[in-house]
């Protein structure tokens, strides 16, 4: 067994104004089979999630890592960094010192897969028909500072935002602004089921309850270089079935979600064959409090529960050090970091934990349910919330109680505040801090939460948007943790690792999976490379 450790640089530069260099036309395994990725990820339609891989209503990293493969958007994350570079544009930027107007280029020679021709007009549909559906719970939040968009001929899209916006750039790399043909996705409704049609790298072939097969699609003319022919996503119900396809050779590649048990387990093994890729990742853990409820709306509360969560137990038991201890929503690896909670409350502490509620008037323990997804964050958070149950019911201030339940319960009840303190995992949507703090705290903020700081939603997001420089935005960023470890309206708990697992012969495995969680499918080829 090889361990490879991958440090990506997490740089900050300016948008690239011109295309990289040409894509390879050529690609695929060595024999001609597809390379088959394992992952515990599902796709169901539902009441919940009618169009699984639609723009406008999809909002989850399973669903957006098949779509990053598959639509195209104006602008895409690098292999490397966090600035954005070109896609379906061959150029972008702000026509304005405000940073209210942004103008991209569209590249000519752009086809769907269904080989309809891909112009500004499907553009601005795009973004015109997220806005106009603005499915509950997806991802037209993204863009509810834009205005309008407008086409300007074939080649030319202008977007008017609202206010000054210098993450507008990243938000047009996710897959709420992929690129959907005008001339077969309706205007104001979603296309149900699991069809979907793009100009991305893949075309979906076909997908049932055990696999889903991307297929190189022929009508691709982006840049990026495809070292393989076809991908086989092959859904498990349990990491360990899958860690055991990979061992059968039944599957080349074990993605999400590899347990910390067996990250220990595959470090060590002695089988030559397989290859364990370790990456800084950007996914954070938290727990989310209901600043309404009689209970945990007391900040009191919120704040010796702070005072006495040990995240590093909880990483070390929990997680087998697979993940860090986070002291911050904005993880370490971006520019805006700051360790305000441990800064606030230190090591953990029953005293001054029974200082903050005494002086509050809280004498009695504390009742609480802490509440818990079952099937959608891996095995590991069952030990997760034990480990916190037992740290706070220990310290005899609280009397928490835990309950798990599956995803398709949780997600909603969560959002609709059925819950006093539940745990909820973030993968960003872009690099950058603003994704960390914006969703969390502004009006209509993804969690439902009904907590209110001006000082961050009214004066510090508006701020750091009208700044391009986003090094400059460090000090506005980190007077805005601080509030969060203040207020403690969530408590950020660790920050993950990324792994994969591979056979020896598959390569690219290292460039795989983005420090933001995308999965780049094209990477991964068999064989010597050449």
């Amino acid at each position: 067994m090889n361990r490879k450790t991958v440090v990506l640089p997490v740089l900050v530069g300016l948008l690239a104004p011109t295309l990289a260099a040409c894509g390879s036309e050529e690609g695929g395994s060595a024999d001609g089979e597809p390379i088959v990725v394992g992952t515990t990820d599902h796709f169901a339609v539902s009441k919940d999630a009618p169009a699984p891989f639609d723009p406008a209503a999809a909002y989850d990293v399973a669903a957006w890592s098949v779509m990053r493969n598959t639509f195209q958007t104006l602008l895409r994350l690098p292999r490397t960094g966090t600035s954005p570079e070109m896609d379906a544009a061959s150029q972008c930027g702000f026509t304005d010192a405000q940073n209210e107007q942004y103008r991209c280029t569209v590249r000519k020679g752009l086809t769907f897969s269904n080989g309809n021709e891909l112009d500004a007009k499907d553009v601005a549909f795009s973004l015109q028909r997220l806005q106009r559906i603005n499915h509950k719970g997806g991802p037209a939040v993204l863009f509810s500072n834009l205005d309008r968009v407008e086409a300007r001929g074939k080649r030319e899209v202008v977007f008017h935002l609202k206010n000054p916006d210098a993450t507008f750039p990243y938000k047009l790399t996710t897959p709420a602004a992929a690129i959907v043909d005008s001339q077969t996705y309706p205007a104001d409704s979603l296309v149900r089921g699991s069809e979907l049609t793009g100009s991305g790298p893949y075309a979906l072939d076909h997908i049932n309850a055990k696999s889903a097969v991307l297929t190189k699609n022929p009508h691709y003319n982006g840049d990026l270089e495809m070292n393989n022919n076809k991908i086989e996503l092959r859904f498990f119900d349990t990491s360990r079935s899958m860690e055991k396809a990979l061992k059968a050779d039944k599957i080349d590649v074990m993605g999400r979600t590899i347990s910390p048990d067996q990250v220990n387990r595959l470090e060590g093994a002695r089988n030559k064959g397989i290859e364990l890729v370790e990456q800084p990742g950007q996914e954070i853990r938290y727990l989310a409090f209901d600043t309404d409820d009689d209970t945990a709306g007391k900040k009191a509360v919120r704040q010796a529960m702070a005072q006495l969560v040990d995240r590093k137990e909880i990483t070390r038991d929990a997680y087998d050090r697979s993940a860090e201890a986070l002291y911050s929503l904005v993880p370490a690896g971006l520019t805006a970091h700051r360790n305000s909670f441990f800064s606030k409350y230190g090591e953990p502490s029953k005293k001054k934990a029974e200082r903050i509620l005494r002086r509050a008037g809280i004498h009695e323990p504390v009742e609480l349910t802490l509440n818990y997804t079952t099937d959608h964050y891996g095995d590991a958070t069952a030990k997760e919330f034990a480990a916190l149950k037992k740290q706070l019911n220990d310290s005899g201030l609280f009397k928490v109680k835990t309950k798990g339940v599956e995803w398709s319960t949780f997600r909603p009840a969560a959002t609709s505040g059925k819950y006093q303190v539940w745990g909820y995992g973030w993968y960003p949507d872009f690099p950058d801090a603003d994704n960390f703090i914006a969703p969390f705290f502004e009006k209509d903020n993804f969690l439902g939460s009904p907590y209110t700081n001006r000082t961050i939603r009214d004066k510090i997001v508006p701020q750091t948007r009208r700044q391009t420089e986003r090094t400059s935005t460090t000090e506005a960023f980190g007077r805005a943790q601080d509030i969060v470890a203040e207020d403690v309206p969530v408590l950020p708990l660790w920050q993950g690792k990324q792994y994969l697992a591979a056979g020896d012969d598959i390569t690219g495995v290292e460039w795989a999976l983005s420090s933001s969680s995308v999965l780049q499918l094209w990477e991964l080829g068999r064989g010597q490379e050449g």
